[in-house]
């Protein structure tokens, strides 16, 4: 048995409306941006989803540091274990923003099970077998006291039967809002908890996928992976799964658990709103910067990212313009020289940040905080 769908309330009416407008606003947005910085901005969110997602299962690697291990940069400072997590997490997630417009796609068991040795295969053990259900008992430990058992999941006899009605579900199409059946999902996979490790990650990834497979926005702008992990957000949801009870009792109403999804959609796509806008402005101020001093117009790109992430390294830069080596050490050396930029360390490790005559207009837009706001919270 799996949680009932809740009905929605006026007020959860009302935010979901808000969240689709929103979201159709930003893909419009998106889609007359110039696609040098918007695609900055997708890498961005990739990697934020993939940095907040871990640091909630306690791998923590900054999402800069993320951006450049997907970019392939090998000389970057985490831990082994941190940079195994990051990058396996990244494949999965890489895999599921290639299946948002599959034709033939269908969920299924095997698939489930496919995306979790992606994610835990490198940890595989015969204690805790990577794409299999899980043979034993497992708990959620309290975040207080690892002594005390948060949640006992179901017993492992019955995971092939529950994942199988979820299964049969997800491939049901019941005319719910898609923003409800992924946060469902999401509440679905992580309460029956199949597999040993991993679950709560999977069951994060799960309710993106389903976003992403609804078409409204690319799959990099549709995760709430980033809201989540914010530290006051992490302790809201583990208060929120909280109230579901120590053990698997799916016949309870789950309102508060949509209430809490769609405070994340909306604030999420608020955050990403603002960034969009927030990057078009340092562009902007950028490229004025650049036709003043003379400076090619390819060097926006560096520039840019040093604003927005407050570092660029040399293969970032060559592979955002198609550079080759010489072209891309050339340009960065000339802007060391001309002061725009600082080297940091020393040849692979090397990385650039705002030199004294970097333009202070962009680093303070940059720089300029944001002012969520609640949703369900009556303005004016």
């Amino acid at each position: 048995m799996l949680y009932p769908t809740p009905s929605l309330s006026r007020d959860d009416e009302r935010v979901l409306a808000s969240i689709d407008e929103m979201r159709s606003a930003l893909r419009y947005q998106v889609r007359s941006s110039p696609s040098k910085w918007t695609q900055g901005l997708r890498k961005f969110l990739t990697a934020d989803a993939v940095a907040a997602s871990n640091s909630i299962e306690g791998f923590k690697v900054a999402t800069v540091d993320v951006e450049d291990l997907i970019e392939g940069e090998r000389d970057v400072e985490v831990s082994e274990e941190n940079r195994e997590e990051t990058l396996a997490y990244q494949r999965m997630m890489t895999y599921i923003q290639t299946l948002h417009d599959a034709a033939d796609f269908t969920y299924s068991a095997g698939f489930l099970n496919a995306l979790h040795w992606m994610l835990q295969g490198h940890r595989h053990t015969p204690r805790k077998p990577a794409g299999q259900w899980r043979r034993g008992p497992v708990y959620v430990t309290d975040a207080r006291d690892p002594s005390i058992a948060a949640y006992t999941a179901p017993d492992a006899e019955a995971v092939p039967a529950l994942v199988q009605e979820l299964v049969d579900w997800l491939d049901t199409d019941d005319a719910t809002h898609c923003l409800v059946r992924a946060a469902m999902a999401h509440l679905h996979l992580v309460s029956i908890h199949p597999w040993a490790d991993g679950n709560g990650r999977m069951s994060r990834s799960l309710q993106t996928l389903m976003i992403a497979r609804e078409g409204v926005l690319a799959p990099e702008f549709s995760s709430i992976e980033a809201w989540l992990g914010r530290p006051g957000n992490t302790w809201e949801y583990y208060r929120e799964l909280a109230r579901r009870g120590a053990h698997y009792l799916p016949d309870q109403d789950v309102a508060s658990w949509i209430r809490f999804n769609l405070t994340a959609y909306h604030q999420q796509a608020q955050t990403v709103q603002a960034r969009l806008t927030r990057a078009g402005r340092v562009w902007e101020t950028l490229a004025r910067f650049a036709q003043q001093t003379g400076l090619d117009e390819r060097t926006i790109t560096a520039l840019h990212d040093v604003a927005m992430a407050g570092r660029v390294r040399r293969s970032r830069y060559e592979s955002a313009e198609s550079l080759s080596l010489q072209q891309a050490q050339r340009d960065l050396r000339d802007l060391v020289t001309a002061q725009i930029l600082t080297p940091v360390g020393r040849t692979r490790a090397r990385y650039y940040t705002a030199g004294d005559r970097y333009p202070q207009q962009a680093l303070d837009i940059s720089a300029t905080p944001m002012t969520l706001t609640d949703p369900y919270t009556p303005t004016g």
